[in-house]
């Protein structure tokens, strides 16, 4: 969960100019503002939000499922059974991060690692011949990798009862059904990892900022950005100077890049999707569920929409989630305002999207449906899952809003892309991220990427530090079966996991 914080650090003042400003409290600037720390300690860095806590947005723990993505149960990463490369690309990246993380618990920086990373077996599970055939084709070609060579597979259903109680309870025979599983998966809670990451840069000196909302950026001519905003507790303005912006401000950070002026967003637009999901408390029930399901997202479902049913584990408390169902709003943020998205359109993204919403014509049905869904259709969805689930043991919950990317194309106009883009200036003085799922799972990637390309210079510097804390930089992880042994034993260990 989010964390209130004050700080009593000495106040920034307009004179003075920042080395590393990062707007936005979620995974994404404190992933980077903790690497910055270990990295180049003597840097100056201030962080900006807007809220009165951090990673209270996508990052909170229930805006989001938890899944620490690792390609090993999101169908919508391999839809073609025959090409792993996403997947595999991704559990890569995984891998990473959780170097990352093991290296900060190693340090002494994360004391207590069970307060943001718990063991959940990743499954999929799928019904009818066609997508049986689907699934065990797929496993087929995932467990030639090193990656997945730990994965299984069954088509009976006693084994699938085994290992999910919850799906086969009351299910009537006859229905081809077919699972995989793979019992080193995790659940995260993204919002307390932020806060432990947010912990690690300021025990360095780093700064943050609650309640202070950024509203403007320029670039001065000494190549210095001029950061403005409102201090929303104080009811005053405020203005800082720093030589690097990073833009970490999940739905928002479109707008503010496009207020930067960045040339490389030009054209560039987002369409807001936002989720709920039916959770439990019942111990009874969650009892019998230790895992994360996924199955196959409905026709015309957008690829983040693949239904799934998973544990959470926050505030050392289990519960279970099943969903999403798609809600719409033109808010960027869930805590955001009406008017967001109108405040991103512009002369050069208006036919680009446009474009997008002319050629996704099952998309916007599929909007239109879920949100015209009642509570009973819903719940239906769930016993697919749970054949006997009771509707008086699960509620409502509406989880996070995400902004996913649109961009333009030569050939298209205008395409809405699923996955996240990380954007920088060509000079290297700002850098932002773009887009949703599957960012929080590789933000250690992705930071490592924007550090090789804004601070070329500094990595002869870094590398060697870096590659402490993350080896697979240079030892790709998912080449050599030992590598990815040696890498779930040892941060297993250390993080507190069963693998």
């Amino acid at each position: 969960m989010g964390s209130e914080r004050t700080t009593t650090a000495k106040p920034v003042v307009p004179e003075e100019i920042i080395d590393v400003v990062l707007i936005g409290g979620g995974i994404m600037s404190a992933t980077l503002g903790a690497m910055i720390a270990k990295i180049q300690p003597d840097w100056s860095t201030v962080m900006f939000e807007r809220l009165g806590e951090l990673g209270a947005e996508s990052s909170n723990a229930w805006n989001n499922a938890g899944t620490g993505h690792s390609g090993m149960c999101e169908l919508n990463y391999m839809p073609d059974p025959d090409d792993p490369a996403k997947a595999e690309q991704i559990g890569g990246l995984f891998h990473l991060s959780r170097q990352f993380w093991a290296t900060l618990v190693e340090d002494g920086d994360i004391a207590e690692p069970a307060s943001f990373i718990n063991p959940a077996p990743h499954m999929d599970v799928v019904f009818g011949d066609r997508d049986v055939a689907y699934l065990r084709h797929r496993y087929d070609t995932l467990r030639e990798l090193p990656l997945f060579s730990a994965m299984e597979y069954t088509e009976d259903p006693a084994v699938i009862a085994e290992w999910a109680p919850l799906l086969m309870a009351g299910r009537g025979g006859g229905e081809p059904i077919a699972a995989t599983r793979y019992e080193a998966g995790t659940d995260i809670d993204f919002g307390a990892l932020t806060s432990a990451l947010v912990d690690v840069m300021t025990d360095g000196g780093a700064q943050v900022r609650v309640r202070h909302e950024v509203t403007g950026l320029s670039r001065g001519r000494d190549g210095i950005w001029t950061i403005t905003g409102r201090d929303r507790g104080a009811k005053r303005r405020f203005t800082v100077r720093a030589k690097f912006v990073f833009v970490g401000a999940g739905g928002y950070a479109l707008k503010l890049l496009q207020k930067a002026r960045v040339p490389e967003v030009r054209g560039y637009g987002v369409f807001p999707f936002g989720a709920q999901f039916l959770r439990t408390d019942n111990p009874d029930v969650v009892g019998r569920h230790d895992a994360k399901v996924y199955s196959q997202a409905s026709l015309g479902a957008p690829p983040m929409s693949v239904p799934h049913m998973d544990k959470r584990v926050v505030d050392g408390q289990e519960s279970l989630l099943f969903g999403p169902y798609a809600t719409f709003s033109t808010r960027l943020l869930k805590h955001g305002r009406l008017i967001d998205l109108f405040t991103t359109v512009r002369m050069r993204n208006i036919v680009v999207l446009l474009a997008v919403a002319i050629r996704n014509p099952t998309l916007v049905g599929y909007l239109i449906g879920e949100l015209v869904s009642t509570r009973r259709r819903k719940f239906a969805e769930l016993q697919r899952f749970y054949p006997t689930a009771d509707p008086a043991d699960w509620y409502l919950v509406q989880a996070g809003q995400r902004a996913q990317l649109v961009k333009p194309d030569s050939r298209a106009v205008g395409v809405l892309t699923f996955g996240t883009e990380l954007v920088t200036s060509a000079d290297g003085t700002i850098a932002g991220l773009l887009g949703a799922s599957p960012g929080a799972s590789t933000a250690s990637a992705i930071m490592v990427d924007l550090l090789t390309r804004c601070f070329p210079h500094e990595m002869t510097r870094w590398e060697p530090l870096l590659h402490r804390m993350m080896p697979a930089i240079t030892t790709p992880i998912g080449v050599q079966q030992h590598h990815v042994d040696d890498n779930l034993t040892r941060t297993g260990r250390i993080l507190g996991l069963a693998s």
